[in-house]
């Protein structure tokens, strides 16, 4: 259906397949994506959209194949005149035609065709549809990581400064701080609480986006596998993009179709040819003539047999090939801006999520440089207070420069591989067939357009519409409880005991 970069095309399903069957609550990214591709509501109505589409070729096929019909009927003349002795009394009659099209013009090849280009348009359709669901999901397997990790700092940060506050008393008591000291212990905890509440909303927020992507609570979530390489620079990635984003091939194919519509139009003003082929048969059920010396010896029954070629030429139908001709046109010069639009977007896509994805790598290396030194420079100040050199104010502060270090960190984590993941997809490679999904036969859209384009059975109904993704209402309202173990990266391992009366150490998360 399109080209494909074998070597990046390669990477992607080894770095992303992981082995394993499926579980009942995803753990594993490929769990995820699996799950979403096998019960996402939005990818399954994608498919039968499709299925849809399918079905207009043997309908623009149909209007060039013969078309037979059969006739009957059954007539009581109950009221006669009195000399109508030619007139049968009852008549029976039935009739079958068969009109086969000849010449339409080129409404019907053009028909087919642009019937053909559409299918080929929704196909890249669904691949997009493909690479939209499994960027969401992603985006929210990384959201719930990121937040799950808010929450546990925190939460951490919530017991540290109760731990501080604690001892501030204790130290007001003794006469060692002020009773401003302890307002600042009891200010920034209620900041902190305050946080803490967000972060929880905001990961119960994930855990419930999660559920409607994939259609099940999200379990103990392992990181995701590292992403491929990408090309060295945006323009690399924009060339891919431009040959392989699914959401660009549709827009250039629906293009395409619309000229196949003009010529459709335009054969509204041409001749049309039908040979037309018809037999009848009557029968006056030995009516005719009853009860006279007339109707002896009268034909009751009959057949008749015609057979004829049509010629229909168009000569004024009140301008509507006309405008017809110029409706087309019109549409086509609006696929036409669609789909440069489409490229301008597949270039602006591709552009920033390299950009995002650059960036987030920048700010990972230096957020964790961060981190370490606000770990040294919270120590620092600890120290530096238990010989009454920094205020309660300082350590407050560089407990706060430390969490928002650590925060930084996990969003720029997940900054970056959700940005890493819209790069494939935008250079069309993030489809269940380029992450080698193997949770079970993938789905392939030509497998059903094969089998209708030239069925010809006029009771032929299909099969009937039945769910296909389940529901979710029957799961548990999300919650923020997290059981995740911090990054060693991001637990704040500094001895506090120093700025400590209490003789407490400071709670472990």
């Amino acid at each position: 259906m399109h080209l494909r970069s074998a070597s990046l095309l390669s990477s992607v399903a080894v770095t992303l397949v992981l082995a394993g069957a499926i579980p009942a609550r995803a753990e594993t990214l490929r769990d995820a994506l699996v799950r979403a591709y096998r019960d996402n509501p939005t990818l399954s109505a994608q498919r039968a959209a499709q299925r849809a589409n399918d079905e207009n070729v043997p309908i623009a096929r149909s209007q060039g194949r013969p078309n037979v019909a059969a006739q009957g009927g059954f007539t009581d003349n109950f009221l006669r005149g009195g000399n109508s002795f030619t007139t049968p009394e009852r008549r029976l009659d039935a009739q079958i035609g068969v009109q086969v099209p000849l010449y339409q013009g080129g409404r019907v090849r053009n028909g087919v065709l642009a019937a053909e280009t559409r299918v080929e348009a929704g196909q890249a359709n669904l691949r997009g549809a493909e690479a939209t669901t499994f960027t969401d999901v992603v985006s929210v397997y990384n959201n719930v990581i990121r937040d799950e990790a808010i929450v546990g700092l925190n939460s951490q940060n919530v017991r540290v400064l109760e731990t501080n506050l604690r001892a501030s008393r204790d130290r007001f008591e003794v006469g060692d701080l002020t009773r401003t000291d302890v307002a600042q212990s009891e200010a920034r905890l209620s900041l902190a609480r305050a946080q803490l509440q967000s972060a929880q909303a905001t990961l119960i927020s994930s855990r419930e986006n999660y559920v409607r992507l994939v259609g099940a609570p999200p379990g103990t979530l392992e990181q995701p596998p590292v992403l491929p390489k990408f090309p060295q620079s945006p323009d690399g990635a924009v060339d891919v993009a431009l040959q392989d984003n699914p959401n660009l091939i549709a827009a250039r194919r629906a293009r395409d179709a619309t000229d196949y519509d003009v010529r459709v139009a335009r054969a509204s003003r041409r001749p049309q040819v039908n040979a037309t082929l018809s037999q009848n048969y009557f029968n006056f059920l030995g009516s005719l003539g009853q009860g006279s010396a007339a109707g002896l010896g009268s034909v009751q029954t009959g057949n008749a047999t015609a057979a004829g070629v049509t010629l229909n030429v168009p000569l004024f139908q009140g301008g509507r090939p006309g405008a017809l001709v110029r409706q087309a046109q019109e549409l086509r010069g609006q696929a036409i801006e669609q789909a440069t639009a489409a490229e301008r977007q597949v270039i602006a896509s591709a552009r920033s999520a390299f950009a995002v994805w650059r960036s987030s790598l920048e700010v990972i290396a230096s957020a964790e440089a961060a981190v370490n030194a606000n770990k040294l420079s919270l120590e620092g100040v600890r120290a530096e207070n238990s010989v009454g050199t920094r205020t309660v104010l300082d350590i407050l502060n560089a407990e706060q420069e430390l969490l928002n270090s650590q925060v930084t960190l996990v969003s720029a984590r997940r900054d970056a591989y959700v940005a890493g993941f819209a790069l494939l997809a935008a250079m069309g490679h993030a489809e269940a067939e380029d992450l080698g999904l193997d949770g079970g036969p993938l789905y392939d859209p030509t497998i059903h357009y094969a089998k209708v384009r030239g069925k010809l059975n006029d009771f032929d109904d299909g099969q009937r519409a039945v769910p296909v993704a389940s529901s979710t209402s029957g799961t548990r309202p999300q919650t923020a409880v997290v059981t995740r173990p911090l990054d060693p990266l991001l637990e704040s391992n500094v001895d506090r005991t120093p700025a400590l009366t209490t003789g407490v150490d400071t709670p472990r998360p």
